[in-house]
């Protein structure tokens, strides 16, 4: 669990992030839940767009996105929601 310090630092690094993934009209399934985790092990830090034609909403989206990688929801802003989860081999973001 992020506090609220570290959610904030996290927040400003992820500012100038572009969406990598976007959810459509099929919503999550464990493909795109597999491919998230293995970005988040790639990158940690990252954005992903929630389009309008998704049936689900955005903060579903999110929930089943982190609890099916075991991420930190950092932030939904709009139709972008960003997630966050510390590497184990490719550590690049030190909280504070």
């Amino acid at each position: 669990m992020l506090t609220g310090k570290q959610k904030r630092y996290l927040r400003s690094k992820a500012h100038h992030l572009d969406p990598i993934f976007q959810v459509g009209k099929g919503g999550v399934n464990e493909n795109m839940v597999k491919q998230v985790a293995d970005t988040l092990e790639a990158r940690e830090l990252f954005k992903i767009s929630v389009l309008q034609n998704c049936e689900e909403d955005k903060n579903v989206v999110a929930q089943q996105l982190a609890e099916g990688t075991g991420a930190d929801i950092v932030q939904i802003i709009g139709n972008t929601i960003v997630l966050y989860k510390e590497s184990v081999e490719k550590k690049q973001i030190t909280l504070p």
